[in-house]
């Protein structure tokens, strides 16, 4: 890392319908180095970035580069400048090859025809600089992992001469194993003098690739410290302005849990082989595996979203064979699905149309009001300590870990025995995930039984009363709470059949 000032941000504020969003942020970036930027979610941290790419104009302050004062009125201004931005959700073709995602809208010409060698060429040295070589120009996009088109979007920035490069949450789509790949590529991209803000919430990788951190809170910038100088636990204090207590609750007593709630007996999809497990009531089973493991596919199959060609799955001892989800949520299941925009909310509709969703799949408007033990919004809000301006606010308009506690109190609202989380707390910042992790260990205290798949391997060990491991698509072991992540690793990569044989 270089001591050459790159990046400066000085004084800058920002407001939207009169409300100011940015205090007077102080931010600067040297070449060759990877600064995290880390805070709660609706701190600002996005809105700062989307002011240094062009997004945003500031209402005050500064914006220097090499220097030299700029300013941006479009974001192809920021790009001609060296700043590229690579977003949590990509802007890719699937049906288009890398090449022409990476040239999009200012292809190479001859002869006023799109000059595809030249195109597919520069492409290649691009894929070469930053160390790809397991897809090329001519791959369709489609065909590409998350992780591969991670790095088309990287590589479209580095075609831009990017020196300033945004990554916002990079791995939260990634799988355990696609994370080290991620983090050679940004290596990578240090050692050849790029300048790297990134934004993550997971405190780990934070520590492991940072050279400084700065925490965003309110607004505004609380500190700047060099990543050798701190530690996680004065990190969190910072972010969220008081103590946490262990970043996960205590695992309640055995002597405690019920009877089985879920047995899943040999279950056979397109996807998975002979799965078997029981999740009993008061207990909380996490589901670890790779990317493609068939965690995902579990829980769809249970829950009545994909067919099933074999087993059999029982709710209270009783078999049961649903072919929609409508009639798991009757049978007394919820699923907060992975992916919470595409699935699992109505992103235009306010929080209290959000709240209603499953249950009006469910009861007729005569028998909620007569059913008891529903919920009013504000009963609801209180339960997942959901912070919103009030109950018409659209969705959409939320944080991530606010719009997580919506979709729970969507399914709180429908008195489930059995609740299926799939990355409960992706993208959602460390104070949010306390709270959930509080009211996930509360739920399993009143007796609901909880299956748990996550790509935080802290997140399954520290809830987790047992964690099955999935290895291309079946059940490669049992592990108790608090297994290490080694254990884990060894299990979802098939290295224990590897080492038998």
């Amino acid at each position: 890392m270089s001591d050459q000032s790159l990046l400066q941000m000085q004084g800058i504020r920002k407001s939207f319908v009169g409300v100011e969003v940015l205090h007077g942020v102080d931010l600067d970036l040297r070449a060759g180095e990877i600064h995290a930027i880390v805070g709660e979610n609706g701190a600002g941290k996005s809105t700062l970035m989307k002011t240094l790419a062009g997004v945003h104009a500031p209402d005050e302050g500064t914006i220097r580069i090499d220097g030299e004062e700029v300013t941006f009125h479009h974001p192809a201004a920021a790009q001609a400048a060296g700043v590229g931005i690579v977003y949590q959700e990509f802007n890719l073709l699937p049906d288009r090859n890398v090449a022409e995602n990476v040239f999009i809208g200012r292809e190479p010409r001859k002869a006023g025809l799109v000059d595809r060698r030249r195109m597919e060429r520069e492409t290649a040295a691009l894929l070469e600089e930053v160390g790809e070589s397991s897809f090329g120009p001519r791959t369709p996009v489609r065909w590409l992992s998350v992780a591969q088109q991670q790095v088309v979007e990287i590589v479209k920035a580095r075609s831009l001469n990017a020196r300033i490069l945004v990554l916002d949450e990079p791995t939260a789509a990634l799988a355990e194993g696609e994370v080290e790949l991620l983090f050679t590529l940004v290596r990578r991209l240090q050692e050849l003098g790029v300048g790297i803000l990134y934004i993550s919430h997971r405190l780990r990788e934070v520590f492991a690739l940072s050279d400084r951190i700065t925490v965003i809170k309110d607004g505004g910038v609380v500190k700047t410290l060099d990543t050798s100088a701190t530690n996680q636990r004065e990190l969190v204090n910072l972010m969220v302005g008081r103590e946490l207590d262990g970043y996960f609750p205590p695992r309640g007593d055995k002597a405690d849990l019920g009877n089985v709630r879920l047995a899943v007996k040999q279950l056979s999809t397109p996807l998975l082989r002979d799965v078997s497990f029981e999740v009993r009531a008061g207990e909380i089973v996490g589901l670890a595996g790779l990317q493609g493991s068939g965690r995902t596919q579990i829980a769809r199959a249970v829950f009545g979203a994909d067919p099933v060609t074999a087993g059999t799955v029982e709710v209270d001892g009783k078999s049961v064979r649903f072919k929609h989800p409508r009639q798991a949520v009757k049978a007394g299941l919820g699923f907060i699905t992975e992916d919470r925009k595409a699935e699992g909310l109505a992103l235009a509709q306010s929080i209290a149309d959000n709240m209603m969703l499953a249950v009006r799949t469910v009861l007729p408007a005569r028998k909620r009001r007569s059913t008891p033990g529903l919920m009013s919004v504000r009963e609801l809000a209180e339960v997942t300590e959901l912070r919103a301006r009030g109950p018409e606010q659209e969705v959409r308009f939320l944080s991530g870990g606010n719009q997580q506690k919506v979709v729970l109190s969507k399914w709180l609202q429908t008195q489930p025995q059995i609740l299926i989380f799939d990355e409960p707390t992706r993208g959602i910042d460390v104070g949010a995930k306390a709270g959930i992790h509080d009211l996930i260990r509360k739920l399993a205290k009143d007796g609901v039984a909880v299956l748990m798949i996550s790509s935080e391997l802290p997140e399954l060990i520290g809830m987790s009363d047992r964690i099955l491991v999935m290895h291309e698509g079946r059940l490669a072991g049992e592990l108790p709470g608090g297994a290490s992540e080694p254990q884990i690793m060894e299990l979802a990569t098939g290295a224990q059949d590897e080492v038998a044989a």
